[in-house]
């Protein structure tokens, strides 16, 4: 993980904060992702990587660090920590299922092309089960697994000594194997079948809906108590199927693929202006489990789709 912050620059004279900005600018959006992955909000990740940002600040002289990804990097998971353990106080007064709040990206037409495997290190499948771990299981799974920071570095983020992290990282890891989909899609065949999915939806077929669910299919939705949403979680391709046709007679009115915490998902706006991010976890080729975000404090970053994407000519969400 190294920087130009390596032993060559030791030594030298103090660096002008442009030069040390231009440096963590480069940083930033691996940071970003490193602080969300841990806490799952964006606005908490940003104040996260902006105290980073303030603590090297103050160091009296940053070109004596050796590895600046690691420094920022272990700096920001302390941060990350620390905001996780408020949060989840938080949420346990949270109306309804709590979900993340999505990371949504417009689809480049160049782009996806080039996008063979998901980006897993933020998927919401990921997300979903790190929520059922402690915050010290979670961050060392993370900063250790997915992040690339050596046990030792994790350590000074969590407070355990090198041996309990590995400890901590295996218990996280035997939870996220037993909710991995056993045979993830690339990015072309989980765009295919979300089409499918809205095109299913939007013609009421639920035949051909049921067909594209796996038959344990989980669809988990968060309002917030701001707007409607599922009440609780419902499973089976049948139930799933029935309660999407119902919902999808307004809210597939208009939409949008995009990319959505890393792979293809929807974002939809109803007749009455609720926007709707949709993720999808696919498995063996078919939907394993829908996780629709409504809460609009969640969605503030969200563009609003255009109206009327694929009704009445039946042409597929673009």
């Amino acid at each position: 993980m190294g920087s130009e912050f390596d032993s060559a620059e030791r030594g030298k004279p103090l660096m002008k904060e442009g030069d040390l900005l231009r440096l963590f600018e480069e940083q930033r959006p691996r940071l970003q992702r490193v602080a969300y992955a841990i806490v799952g909000s964006h606005a908490e990740a940003e104040d996260c990587v902006q105290e980073a940002w303030l603590r090297l600040q103050r160091v009296k002289d940053p070109a004596e660090i050796r590895d600046l990804a690691a420094f920022l990097t272990t700096t920001v998971g302390r941060l990350a920590l620390d905001a996780l353990g408020s949060a989840r106080v938080r949420r346990e007064q949270y109306v309804g299922t709590w979900l993340p709040e999505p990371l949504v990206e417009e689809w480049d037409a160049g782009d996806p092309a080039e996008r063979i495997a998901l980006d897993e290190s933020v998927s919401m499948a990921l997300l979903v089960v790190l929520e059922r771990l402690s915050a010290a299981e979670r961050t060392a799974f993370l900063l250790h697994d997915v992040f690339g920071l050596s046990f030792d570095e994790v350590a000074s983020v969590v407070n355990r000594s090198p041996a309990a992290v590995r400890k901590l990282a295996s218990r996280a890891r035997t939870h996220v194997e037993e909710g991995r989909p056993r045979f993830a899609p690339t990015h072309a065949e989980q765009r295919e079948l979300v089409t499918a999915f809205a095109a299913a939806c939007q013609e009421g077929d639920l035949e051909k809906l049921v067909s594209l669910l796996d038959p344990e299919v989980v669809w988990r939705g968060d309002g917030g108590g701001k707007v409607p949403a599922l009440a609780r979680t419902l499973q089976g391709s049948e139930t799933v199927a029935r309660a999407l046709l119902g919902f999808s007679q307004r809210a597939f009115r208009g939409g949008r693929i995009a990319i959505v915490n890393g792979a293809p998902g929807l974002v939809l706006n109803d007749p009455d202006d609720v926007l709707t991010v949709i993720s999808f976890t696919v498995d063996g080729g078919r939907i394993a489990a829908i996780d629709a975000i409504r809460n609009p404090d969640k969605l503030t970053s969200v563009p609003v789709p255009d109206r009327v994407v694929g009704l009445p000519n039946r042409t597929p969400l673009q």
